[in-house]
């Protein structure tokens, strides 16, 4: 099976770019099933509900999440209504929506999606390990699902490398989303799982973050806000990872980044290439 994780979607470029890379990603190269983190997808803060659609309607099967989830404040309604979108498991109980669910795949089989939120460095929730434990416990893979993918929506790299390596063996993929910037260090781990420390961002990368770069600037020069932040709308870099799995066992057979357009060098996965 073959899956592609996107990384965060920011602002109006990388969101489009995304929309408008997907339909041919999905035709050209037989993906099973693809993965979107949007939370930064309007405006660079959370996601609407028609933004949403437009991101599946393009070809993506499940949208995750982070720290912005209800920044548009719809969201807290229409999430409730909305089963391919995820908000972190590890919010208290009664959060509107879920943070896991199980989809089928364009070739047939069951894939777990989690979205889980790390507490380095960023609000304190429930403990993410504890949640993704009970998940894994009671969805097993190989037998209750045919692959299990984890967006470790995260501050600290040691938080979501410790959550990589405690899912190893029973997940297909642990891929660290938040940072927006693409980590070199996608490995398959002893276990057989996948993982990336960052996907990367869907934006402009003539930015901070995707933001545009005056008030980031001004604000580390004079510790004081002088405006909003605002998404650059520069040519978008589509960036994410690939995973082909074992059928088998659904486990990771080969992972590998994916960077499309803008201003970092491309990368498509070998195997996704025809062997000559």
């Amino acid at each position: 099976m073959r899956l592609l994780f996107l990384g965060d979607l920011v602002g109006r470029s990388g969101r489009q770019a995304a929309v408008d890379a997907l339909p041919g990603l999905v035709e050209t190269y037989a993906l099973d099933f693809v993965i979107v983190n949007g939370e930064n997808a309007a405006a660079g803060f959370g996601i609407t509900e028609e933004i949403l659609q437009d991101v599946l309607d393009a070809g993506a099967d499940v949208v995750t999440t982070g720290n912005h989830v209800w920044d548009q404040r719809d969201t807290l309604v229409y999430i409730g209504r909305q089963d391919r979108l995820l908000r972190p498991i590890n919010f208290p109980p009664g959060a509107p929506g879920r943070g896991a669910n199980i989809y089928t795949a364009r070739n047939g089989a069951r894939v777990l999606v989690a979205n889980a939120m790390g507490r380095v460095f960023m609000d304190s929730l429930d403990d993410p390990f504890m949640a993704i434990d009970s998940l894994l416990d009671s969805t097993p893979l190989g037998q209750v699902v045919d692959a299990v993918v984890i967006d470790m929506h995260a501050e600290a790299t040691s938080e979501k490398q410790a959550l990589a390596h405690f899912a190893d063996g029973r997940a297909t993929l642990v891929v660290g989303t938040h940072t927006h910037a693409p980590t070199a260090d996608h490995q398959i781990l002893p276990g057989g799982t996948a993982y990336m420390s960052d996907a990367g961002m869907c934006g402009d990368y003539d930015s901070v973050l995707g933001m545009e770069k005056d008030e980031p600037i001004s604000r580390f020069l004079r510790k004081i806000p002088s405006g909003r932040f605002t998404p650059a709308l520069g040519e978008a870099t589509v960036c994410g990872v690939a995973v082909e799995t074992d059928d088998r066992t659904g486990l990771a057979k080969a992972v590998a980044p994916l960077r499309l357009g803008g201003r970092l060098s491309p990368a498509l996965p070998e195997f996704w290439l025809p062997s000559s």
